[in-house]
């Protein structure tokens, strides 16, 4: 044999040699196992509505058209009422300039929960806003800005609105007003679930002694983080800044606006038309 065939014999062996070792160590390699999924049925809001594929027909929205009449815009197809809902950020308001500005009721904020250190308070204008109101002829109703994280501390909030109003001529609803803040705070453990039971301990609690209830929300919101179907039974008070209503459920109050100009009130406020339920078809 020739020293250029012995040359290329060995280097076939060495190429045969490699292929069969590089089989064999695959062969002998345990195969990676698939990285199982994190279970975040808990933990991840749903990125879709939470509303029956069907919305019932007693849910559904009515046909409802509105516009502008002066500086305010009223419903032209059904009843609606015009309110504003305040809190300590409006101070000294002049109530009778408010009541003639054609303004019916009001939502006063009764007081909130912090959102760190979850400890509840009472707005400091809650009473002062009352007594002028209702001085000046209002229909009053209340809020109360939630940061909840189970249904014990949501019964813990509508026991304390139940205190700050007592005593109080109350004709419209006593409303759970619940709001993400922003990540890194106490409500960031809040699941969709969680929430959908604090609304309805919230206004259990509340109807139990009497009164209406109802529930504020902006659309993501109600989609993401709130089980809307189970709620029906609770009046809705839709926060959506526009000229039209363009949501799935049938709503009793509207927050249109949350820059309104109304004489009697310095700088912006937030704008409400309320729809008497029994009233609209």
């Amino acid at each position: 044999m020739t020293k250029k065939k012995l040359i290329t014999l060995i280097c076939v062996c060495v190429v045969f040699a490699g292929l069969v070792g590089g089989v064999v160590y695959m062969l002998l390699q345990k195969p990676q196992d698939t990285p199982t999924p994190t279970d975040t049925t808990q933990t991840t809001v749903p990125e879709t509505t939470t509303a029956p594929t069907t919305v019932p027909v007693e849910t559904a929205p009515p046909a409802l058209e509105f516009a502008y009449e002066g500086d305010y815009l009223t419903c032209t197809t059904a009843p609606s009422v015009l309110g504003i809902d305040v809190s300590t950020f409006q101070k000294q308001i002049n109530w009778k300039k408010v009541k003639k500005a054609g303004v019916e009721f009001v939502m006063i904020r009764l007081g909130y929960r912090g959102f760190v250190e979850g400890v509840l308070f009472e707005d400091e204008w809650a009473q002062k806003h009352y007594k002028g109101a209702k001085e000046a002829g209002l229909k009053v109703g209340g809020y109360f800005f939630s940061q909840a994280i189970s249904q014990e501390e949501a019964k813990e909030e509508a026991e304390y609105c139940l205190q700050i109003i007592k005593g109080w001529e109350v004709e419209m609803p006593i409303v759970f007003d619940w709001e993400f803040v922003k990540d890194g705070y106490r409500t960031d453990v809040v699941t969709a679930r969680m929430l959908t039971d604090c609304t309805k301990m919230f206004c259990h609690t509340i109807e139990q002694a009497g009164y209406q209830s109802m529930v504020y929300f902006n659309p993501t919101q109600s989609r993401k983080k709130m089980h809307m179907d189970e709620l029906t039974d609770y009046g809705f008070w839709l926060a959506m800044y526009d000229e039209d209503i363009d949501y799935e459920y049938r709503v009793d109050m509207w927050q249109y606006t949350n820059k309104g100009k109304v004489p009697g009130v310095k700088g912006n406020v937030d704008i409400d038309l309320y729809f008497p339920r029994e009233e609209i078809s």
